[in-house]
This record gives structure tokens, sequence and C-alpha cells, in this order.
């Protein structure tokens, strides 16, 4: 037998989380992760589920009826989306402005699907122009996906116009939607988006491992006449609604889901309508600005154009001469901040400084630009 080992109780610091994320977490929501579990058949808990359901519908501002978090991170919710809708041998325009771009097309590729790209410069948003000569050479694709927040530039796509396009040419839409719910300007029904998906460790400042997803009426009748089964059998979106809404709040068993995440996820979206949407959004932006101006001040300049910038996820490129990796474990070390590295294209060549949910605020913002200034002098 192997002998036990001996570890002490884990106990992390408090750090002053400014990446791409996990966000800072409310002390709401960490104090609700720490209620009683009870089952996840529990007619009580069965009542905060539909009260979590209308929660995502208000954050994702849609009144569709699959509407749920999948019991998983935002990686999760992208799979979700794709292994639902696309089959076999579907074409599938696909936008890649960074890293997460990217893996749409992975998982494209991964159900047996054509994946038709479209690529615009990284720390850019997605060209409409360019998505529409590509709908216009593809007559058969059937779905546009793309970045509505691509988080490893910080770069905003216009959703709306893009969705307006796939309607246009008879595609159904799927969007990603982990950096921008709660952060900036979302409005699934009024734009038309037709599958999106989230994470819960961003904007909505909870802990990660959940991912809100939203299928709309015609991405619903796509799911119900699938030529083939779903890949997955855990993701199947056709057994999950069984567990999120069934008549008289009788739930059929699927997996068991995880409680107390669950109850997180509840109190964070809970503290969001209470802010209101459109507030939330105005403090993301109100907190950008002042981090631009000391940012600015300090001679750092952005990645990403002003006109198209994440409020809520700032990357700035790394002066010259500047030891990448020496100044964010500094920061860690020091001030007990911290902030992201560049990803793919922009390793080593970027910052991400992440202001989202319970970390836009001027304290952070203030901590942060006195922290850069001290070690970059």
């Amino acid at each position: 037998m192997l002998p036990a080992p001996h570890f002490s109780a884990f106990n992390p610091p408090r750090r002053i989380l400014m990446g791409p994320g996990p966000s800072d977490v409310y002390p709401e929501v960490l104090a609700a992760q720490a209620r009683p579990t009870v089952g996840h058949l529990d007619p009580l808990f069965v009542g905060m589920m539909d009260e979590l359901k209308s929660l995502i519908q208000y954050a994702f501002q849609t009144k569709n009826e699959m509407t749920m978090a999948v019991s998983a991170p935002g990686s999760a919710g992208m799979e979700t989306c794709f292994v639902n809708l696309v089959e076999p041998g579907e074409k599938v325009i696909v936008c890649r402005n960074g890293v997460f771009g990217e893996r749409m097309r992975q998982n494209v590729e991964r159900v047996g699907a054509i994946a038709v790209v479209v690529d615009n410069e990284w720390g850019t948003p997605v060209d409409p122009a360019a998505v529409e000569a590509a709908l216009k050479a593809n007559p058969d694709a059937k779905f546009l996906a793309f970045v509505h927040a691509e988080t490893s530039t910080g770069a905003l796509s216009d959703a709306k116009t893009l969705c307006a396009l796939a309607k246009q040419y008879g595609c159904l839409s799927i969007v990603d939607a982990v950096t921008s719910l709660g952060g900036v300007e979302l409005r699934v029904d009024e734009w038309g988006i037709d599958a999106i998906y989230s994470g819960s460790q961003k904007c909505l400042s909870c802990v990660p491992g959940l991912s809100p997803v939203s299928f709309s009426p015609a991405a619903v009748e796509k799911l119900k006449n699938r030529k083939t089964p779903v890949q997955s059998w855990f993701l199947d979106q056709s057994l999950v609604m069984a567990y999120w809404t069934s008549a008289g709040g009788k739930r059929s068993y699927h997996h068991t889901a995880p409680v107390n995440a669950l109850y997180a996820l509840h109190e964070s979206l809970r503290l969001l309508a209470g802010e209101g949407l459109e507030n939330a959004w105005k403090r993301h932006q109100d907190m950008h600005l002042v981090l631009r101006a000391g940012l600015e001040k300090l001679g750092l300049k952005f990645v990403v154009a002003e006109a198209s910038r994440l409020p809520q996820l700032n990357a700035i490129y790394i002066p010259e001469g500047v030891d990448d990796a020496a100044v964010r474990a500094r920061l860690l070390k020091d001030y007990n901040l911290e902030i992201g590295a560049g990803l793919g294209a922009l390793a080593g060549k970027a910052w991400r400084i992440g202001l989202m949910g319970f970390g836009a605020r001027r304290e952070n913002v203030a901590l942060c630009l006195r922290a850069l200034e001290e070690v970059l002098n």
C-alpha cells in the first residue's frame, strides 16, 4: 500500500486578478458557493435553476427557451454549439482574428465539417466586407461563426452587422461571447444571434467552470432535424434540456450538476441584474477610460484601435527592452497583482490587462497603474 501523503490545507493569498480571466470574484459569490450542498434534483434546487435560467436570459437579452448553463467552462460552451448544430460535410464560414477564432476552426473540422476561414489581422475586428465576400463565394455555407470579443487581442467585432449578414445569406450564426457577456453591449434577440456561449469567470465575476449558452428557435429546429446523432453524449442539448426545463418543475436526470458552482452563478447574475446591464456596460467603459489615461501617461501603447477596443480586455505593447516575464513575476510577488501575457502572435509582445466584473473598479485601476510605473522605472 502506498503511504498516505501529508499536506497542509491550501490557503492561497488574496490576489488582484487583472489578467484575461479569471477575474476577481464578488465576495457574495464566494459566500454563495459555500452554502450547504443539496441534491441536484432537490425541489428547492430546481426552483433555483428556474431563476438561474431567467437570469441568463436577462444577461443575454433573449427569450430563447433553450437557455442554460453547461456544466463546464467556456471551451465546452464552444464545443456545445458546434457539436449540436454542425454536421459532417456541412460548410462553416469561420472568422479568425485571434486564438479563439482558430479554436472555432478546429471545432468545425473535428465534427467532420468544412471550415472556410476569413482571416483578419490580429488586433483588428472581423471585417464584414470580407465576411460577405466569403458568404457570396460559398452559397452552400450553413453557418457563420465568429468571436464577439477576442480575448487574445482585446478586439471587439460588430456582432449585430455580422449576424445580419448571416441571416441575409441563409446561415445560422454561432457567436463566442466568453469575454463580452456583462461587459459590453450584447443583445441576442435584437441582433438575431442563433447560438451563443460565454463563461462564468470573466465579466460575470463568478468562479470558473460554467458556460451560459443559448439557442434560437431556428438553431433548435436545426438540432431537432439532424441526420446524424450529436457526437458528444454529455453535450447533447436535446438530452440536457430535459434536465433544465420540463413540465411541472420535474427534471429528468442527465448528470450530477455542479450544485455549489450554480449557486455562485445565480448570485453573480443576480448582482448583475441588480446593477442593471446598461450600468454594467457603462462601468466597464468608464474604468477603461481611466486606465487608458494612466497607461498613455506611462507611454504605453494599445494593440487595438480605440474604435474597436474592448474596455474589459486591454492589450498593450511591451516596451522595447523590457523583460515580459520578469515584470509580471514582480507584479505578482510585490503587489499580488496578476496581469496576462500575450497569446499566439502576441506572445512576448503584449500584456493583457483585464477590467472585468468586480475587478472593474477604481482601486484596481489605481493599483495597476502605480505598480506598473514603479516596476517599469
